[in-house]
């Protein structure tokens, strides 16, 4: 582990977080007339080297960056008990006072006070217009596979339409098309699609399935069988004696050429074969094996006008390999078998295979296969295990239920498109719309904190927010904004929390002071600032034992490696 990757991760992200929380507090503070004494970003002395220090004084503010950057602060006259004034006014002999933060209304008070989180709430309205204004790259609501027998299928939605409204509302990306059909019940839903520049609607009927949510709960969502992804070339032959297993084709196989003509997904490889005509038959290359194993086969098969008249189908479930002492091993599945259904319904992608394991509750499925030409079926108990997380870190792996088999082949990315959008009247209200749903998920996930419907192990410390930016940041900078981002909202939202020493918590005491009509007395202000400071230690401390806990293991195999 090299800790100044971290470092390059972690210290610019809560760098900025942190200036425009205390950022925040400056301006109002500035705006209602209170002297600012200090704007310190970090923690400590400044830095310097000799005479220089980064530190300077303008408008009677001192501005500081400090040598340990997680953290910072802003210090105005009059904040501190009443017991330190005094001293603070001495230090100040121009303050006049007007300037203390103490003379100042209630509402002016609470406004500084808000200022902090307010800043954090707005960051991301402000990157994402950033981003909108650079390109944002989307999903395009282009189909990449329709799933066999699925009720898009039945419904005649074919791969490479391109989807322009979901029940009349105008769509322009996948994401909003894939909300829109789980979130549907379980009646028609219209299609509204562009085929080759033609314009039509199809009336699809919605599947209600279960589907797992971002906390790991069973859920029950809408499922039409259309995905954004593009099915490879590879074939599957589930029958014995057709024209493919005659002209040599093996389950697996991934066509590269037809007729010379390359082709890249199972869209562009129907459409190669539907053009053949040929009586003498069609030559293929196909890469049998993975891998750097892969060999080119030149095979010649029948025209025969689309696929399945030749007998394959896409391997969208093909087992490439079988963990030892998982339930699929001991059921009998190997290499090479063609799951086709699962307790009897059709699964035209490794995504749908996944979810119907993964939300079993590790009841017995009943599998259908086919191996060799013929079709088999056997029961299989999933079992619960541990996978990696999002960003896979160590000790912040998920619990789910998988049977032990690995995929042939993964799918293809689906078509993109950027989004632009410089006009700031249309921009806002977007960066605004993406905020809120984000801020929605966090306030999700604290409700399951709170509930205890999520532990409490998933509290994070600061080693923790280290590994994830670092993580983050090898995916590319927009997974790293987009952490940022999510980090920002929970500065801003837990901020607001009524905790003494959050801002929440003095917010509450200005409105109690101001209720009451004279300030809290000094005994009172040390109790509850140490009753919060106690409630933040705690929390802390618990961050912190789930960080090293996590940790645990590798710690342990370090000193075994030391010799002690």
């Amino acid at each position: 582990m090299n800790i100044l990757d971290y470092l390059f991760a972690v210290v610019p992200m809560l760098g900025i977080l942190i200036f425009v929380h205390e950022l925040g507090h400056f301006i109002v503070a500035k705006m209602c007339g209170v002297r600012v004494l200090k704007f310190s970003l970090g923690f400590g002395s400044p830095i310097g080297i000799g005479n220089l220090r980064l530190r300077w004084v303008r408008g009677g503010t001192e501005y500081v960056i400090a040598w340990f950057p997680l953290g910072g602060f802003v210090k105005m006259l009059g904040e501190q008990m009443q017991g330190a004034q005094g001293e603070e006014l001495e230090s100040v002999p121009d303050a006049r006072p007007d300037e203390y933060l103490d003379a100042k209304p209630a509402w002016q008070k609470l406004a500084i006070t808000f200022a902090g989180p307010a800043m954090n709430l707005l960051l991301p309205i402000v990157a994402f217009v950033g981003v909108l204004g650079a390109g944002l790259p989307q999903a395009s609501p282009v189909v990449g596979m329709v799933e066999m027998q699925s009720p898009a299928a039945v419904a005649g939605i074919l791969a490479s339409d391109k989807i322009t409204s979901v029940d009349g509302v105008l769509v322009e990306s996948w994401d909003v098309v894939a909300r829109a059909v789980r979130e549907h019940g379980d009646t028609s839903i219209a299609i509204g699609l562009e085929r080759e520049g033609a314009a039509m609607s199809i009336d699809v009927p919605v599947t209600i399935r279960s589907s797992m949510n971002e906390f790991g709960e069973v859920i029950e969502i809408g499922w039409i069988g259309l995905g954004h992804r593009r099915l490879p070339t590879m074939v599957g032959i589930p029958e014995t004696g057709s024209p493919a297993e005659a002209a040599g084709l093996l389950s697996g196989d991934r066509i590269e050429s037809i007729a010379g003509v390359e082709v890249e997904d199972w869209e562009s490889l129907s459409d190669a074969y539907a053009e053949q005509t040929s009586s003498a038959g069609v030559s293929i290359v196909v890469a049998r094996g993975g891998g750097d194993d892969a060999i080119q086969v030149e095979l010649e098969i029948p025209a025969l006008t689309h696929l399945r008249a030749l007998g394959v189908i896409p391997a969208a479930v093909l087992v490439r390999n079988v963990s030892e002492g998982m339930p699929a091993e001991a059921a009998g599945l190997e290499p090479g078998d063609l799951i086709l259904a699962v307790d009897g319904a059709p699964v035209g992608s490794f995504a749908t295979f996944a979810e119907a394991v993964r939300t079993s509750g590790g009841r017995s499925l009943d599998i259908t296969y086919a191996r060799a030409g013929e079709t088999k079926a056997v029961s299989i108990a999933p079992k619960e295990s541990q996978v990696p997380g999002p960003f896979d870190i160590t000790g912040m792996e998920q619990t789910v239920y998988l049977i032990g088999i690995t995929h042939g082949f993964p799918t293809l990315a689906g078509a993109q498109h950027v989004v632009k959008i410089w006009n700031p009247l249309v921009s806002i209200p977007k960066a605004t719309h993406m905020t809120i749903d984000r801020a929605s998920l966090f306030l999700r996930s604290l409700g399951k904190l709170v509930s205890g419907d999520v532990g409490l192990d998933n509290v994070s410390g600061p080693i923790g927010i280290a590994e994830v930016a670092r993580k983050s940041l090898d995916m590319g900078w927009l997974v790293y904004l987009n952490t940022m981002v999510f980090i920002s909202i929970n500065l801003g939202f837990l901020n607001l929390l009524p905790i003494p020493i959050l801002d929440g918590g003095q917010a509450v005491i200005i409105i109690v002071e101001a209720v009451k009509r004279s300030p809290i007395s000094l005994r009172s202000r040390e109790i509850v600032q140490q009753i919060g400071l106690t409630f933040i230690l705690m929390l802390m401390g618990l961050a912190f034992w789930n960080d090293l806990s996590r940790h645990w293991g590798v710690f342990v195999e370090w000193l075994r490696g030391t010799g002690l």
